[in-house]
């Protein structure tokens, strides 16, 4: 078997992936904006999520993000009527950290020293492994070309500061894309993006 890595990020406009989902998510640098994706979500965006969630059979995470959900989701883990949390509560998880995360969250462990060796490694136990928010280490992703699918999700904000999905020395890249953007009535893109090597150059004809 050889499994799936899906990045999911949400992204505004001028390319912050910062604390989408809640006022206090992550107020790390100071950030202003916390919760900006709520306000321009619809309900398709909420089940295309979903769709990709009832996929998943492990979840790769950031210390960071994983920090943030182990202290939520574990909360809801007897609801049978939150279907996120039913997914995340029941797949392993595991954590890129150079740290020592506390490892709580039931099913989770932590990566190794060489982590795109151990993620490599993850292909042959998981048909089906997401990447959520985790901005700094989906650039260890990015830069090795570890995945195999970047759902991108592009709402119509601009907030003028925050962390970037792609910050300057981001690692050059080329991004094929893989079916027609999927448009939300709020404005909201999914653009979903296999890799495609390094980017080339050219002239523009005139």
């Amino acid at each position: 078997m050889t499994g799936r890595i899906v990045i999911d990020i949400f992204s505004t406009l001028d390319g912050v992936g910062q604390g989408p989902g809640g006022r206090d998510e992550d107020r790390s640098g100071g950030f202003r904006f916390g919760g900006w994706q709520g306000p321009v979500s619809d309900d398709s965006v909420g089940e295309q999520v979903l769709a990709g969630i009832e996929t998943i059979d492990a979840l790769l995470l950031g210390r960071r993000t994983y920090d943030i959900w182990a202290a939520y989701w574990p909360r809801y883990s007897g609801s049978a009527h939150n279907p996120i949390a039913a997914a995340f509560n029941r797949v392993p998880k595991y954590v890129a950290s150079r740290g020592t995360p506390v490892l709580d969250w039931a099913g989770t462990s932590q990566l190794g020293a060489d982590v795109v060796a151990e993620v490599e490694a993850l292909r042959e136990h998981h048909r089906e492994i997401h990447v959520y928010g985790s901005l700094d280490f989906a650039q260890t992703l990015f830069r090795a070309q570890l995945f195999d699918v970047l759902n991108l999700w592009v709402f119509p904000v601009v907030l003028g500061e925050g962390k970037k999905v792609f910050p300057t020395g981001s690692a050059p890249a080329a991004l094929r894309l893989l079916e027609p953007p999927v448009t939300a009535s709020t404005g909201a893109v999914l653009l979903r993006y296999a890799p495609a090597g390094e980017p080339r150059t050219g002239d523009i004809a005139g």
